[in-house]
């Protein structure tokens, strides 16, 4: 059955009344973007700040009336609206799984000289698996988690690893989302691949994507709040520059000496700061940045006697 959309922009307008008035009129789901192509890229913990201009999607059963919506509202918002709503506009939608939409543009991609990430039931072709050395092929369905590769900073991450000796040695992927990192260190021959994440909904797609990839017994995910003590030999961590600098002391606890980090994540003007809190355990070399985001990789020194 297809979808009646109503697209309104609110402008600075506070999004809570114009939200429980489209639930009341009968609105299925509601989705808040950016109308001014103003991107919130690292809020400060515990906030959840909204565009300097918003604009409301909801969706609608397909034989509702755009102007029995309009006059509800209309009614419902009197006393609060902000934005007049003769900017309000409708269209209508097919239905689809709206949930895997965008996966339609997610084709096979290689980072590095091994490394291919390929959505579910696709391959590269012949002449680019002739073009790559030993390619190893990762199978990725990224659910309802973060990480297909598609973004810089996963693709930093996974360009060190194709080129990395991870053989045998233990890998902590930190902020593992969809297991992206976990599993390609697993089928580039790491030994074990601890996942961690905040996001329990991460830990399921990292699951799935192991079986997947037939990888299942070597990576083992959990929680953040799980304590992880054996060292490990290299960590990775692509998540954001405000937790990398709060987390450097328990990383720094988690890779023996000699390990390796990395870190991403970052914008190119948040890296300095971030590889100065690293420096007392860990030595940072050069930044590597693609399109305004940074990796940092790291050598962990020994800890001094006491």
């Amino acid at each position: 059955m297809p979808f009646l959309q109503l697209v309104l922009p609110i402008g600075a307008a506070d999004p809570a009344p114009y939200e429980d008035a489209l639930l009341a009129a009968g609105a299925s789901s509601i989705t808040l973007e950016d109308e001014g192509d103003v991107p919130v890229l690292e809020p400060l913990p515990g906030t959840t700040p909204l565009w300097p201009r918003v604009r409301l999607k909801a969706l609608f059963d397909g034989d509702a009336v755009p102007e029995d919506i309009l006059q509800f509202l209309n009614g419902e918002l009197n006393d609060t609206l902000v934005e007049p709503l003769s900017r309000a506009s409708f269209e209508t939608l097919a239905d689809r799984a709206w949930e895997r939409e965008w996966l339609k543009d997610f084709k096979p991609m290689r980072f590095g000289k091994r490394l291919w990430i390929c959505p579910g039931g696709q391959q590269p072709d012949a002449e680019q698996l002739a073009a790559s050395d030993a390619a190893v092929l990762i199978e990725l369905d990224p659910g309802l988690a973060f990480g297909t590769g598609t973004h810089p900073t996963t693709a930093l991450c996974l360009e060190w690893l194709d080129q990395a000796a991870v053989t045998g040695k233990r890998v902590i992927d930190y902020g593992c989302g969809s297991g992206i990192l976990a599993i390609a260190a697993a089928r580039l021959g790491a030994g074990e691949v601890v996942g961690i994440d905040i996001d329990p909904q991460a830990l399921l797609a990292t699951h799935d994507n192991a079986e997947r990839n037939g990888v299942a017994q070597l990576i083992s995910a959990h929680l953040a709040d799980d304590s992880q003590d054996a060292p490990a030999d290299v960590l990775l961590a692509n998540i954001l520059a405000g937790p990398l600098e709060s987390l450097a002391p328990a990383f720094a606890g988690l890779v023996r000496a000699g390990g390796q980090l990395v870190l991403s994540g970052i914008l190119a003007n948040q890296a300095e700061a971030v590889a100065s809190r690293y420096a007392p355990w860990f030595d940072i070399g050069p930044v590597v940045v693609r399109d305004d985001w940074a990796r940092l990789d790291g050598v962990r020194r020994p800890t001094p006697p006491r």
